[in-house]
């Protein structure tokens, strides 16, 4: 196997899923009512249920945070799709360029 012969095997949509479903349409003090309370489960350590919320209320912020979060914890691919959807495009790209390389490195190290 040659060593581009791996990109072959790479899915045409890509390995992690980076599409943003439209927000339900949700009542503006319900709306403030829901991040608040995601605000809250973040700072206590409930990231999944936070998540959900930013999520569903289309918070870029909160999205932004938990891509964070996921980057410091090690999972760049997860901080990847929360800056795409939030969006972040200086993130977005900075997390990109770093996957980059890092892909680079692995094909001159061969």
């Amino acid at each position: 196997m040659g060593k581009y012969d791996i990109l072959k095997k790479v899915p045409r949509e890509g390995f992690i899923k980076i599409t943003r479903e439209p927000a339900a349409p949700i009542e503006g003090s319900q709306k403030a009512a829901l991040i608040r309370k995601g605000n809250e489960l973040f700072n206590t350590g409930q990231f999944s249920t936070a998540k959900r919320i930013f999520l569903t209320t289309g918070y870029s912020d909160g999205l932004i945070r938990m891509g964070d979060y996921y980057l410091e914890n090690g999972d760049p691919l997860e901080a990847l799709r929360m800056y795409w959807i939030a969006p972040s495009p200086s993130k977005k790209e900075m997390l990109i360029e770093q996957i980059a390389g890092l892909l680079q490195g692995w094909l001159q190290d061969d």
